[in-house]
């Protein structure tokens, strides 16, 4: 009787790339170190690399979280930021409840979801916006590159109506086609603007993170 396939490989061929993975991801310090502080995800240390390096928290804040599941930046603001901060999350996917934070579950791209996020904020605008969002991957290089950079946009002209004159803006971007003009256009919004790669993203990444220090009142 012939073996059952798993019909996400109905070739039944082994996945050298996945095993290969794998094996890189159980055995990564920053994952073994999330697991044993707590966190949902490695990414947590990218957050409090690029929030030590470019000063970016003060207790009370309020702060958006932009592309949030599953959820450890989120763990890391409620951490650093005391009880008195105000911090909103949004993501497509669904994502276990974080006491302190108000998630929701929404498209960031459509227009209903920056409703329920200007709702959640209740005219308080931000000290802080953070963006980690990226596009699932197509595989063509240059149409996923197109979509990173378009969520960069969403996410800078997000941060342009809700954030205080002089507040921060963090933003994932893939460094490609594209890349230098969105970097520019930060530039013109924001005092200084900084390329980041922090220590917690993969080597063979393209990922890095801008950060725009001050936003400058238009």
């Amino acid at each position: 009787m012939p073996s059952a396939r798993n019909p996400r490989n109905p070739s039944g061929k082994k996945h050298r790339f996945n095993k290969a993975w794998m094996q890189e991801h159980v055995s990564d310090h920053y994952v073994t170190e999330a697991n044993r502080l707590g966190y949902r995800s490695r990414a947590a240390f990218k957050l409090i690399e690029l929030a030590e390096k470019d000063r970016l928290f003060r207790t009370g804040m309020t702060v958006v979280d932009l592309g949030a599941a599953p959820g450890s930046w989120c763990q890391v603001l409620r951490e650093k930021l005391g009880s008195a901060s105000r911090i909103v999350a949004i993501d497509l996917l669904p994502m276990d409840g974080i006491a302190g934070v108000n998630i929701i579950q929404a498209d960031f791209r459509e227009d209903k979801g920056v409703e329920l996020l200007a709702a959640a904020l209740a005219g308080h605008k931000a000290d802080l916006v953070l963006s980690d969002l990226a596009p699932n991957l197509s595989g063509v290089a240059s149409a996923d590159q197109a979509r990173s950079v378009y969520l960069g946009e969403l996410a800078l002209d997000f941060a342009g109506q809700w954030l205080k004159p002089g507040g921060d803006l963090v933003v994932k971007a893939f460094q490609g086609a594209g890349f230098p003009e969105f970097q520019r256009t930060m530039q013109a919004r924001f005092d200084k603007v900084y390329a980041r790669k922090p220590k917690a993203s993969r080597d063979r990444s393209r990922e890095v993170y801008l950060v725009g220090k001050g936003l400058v009142a238009i």
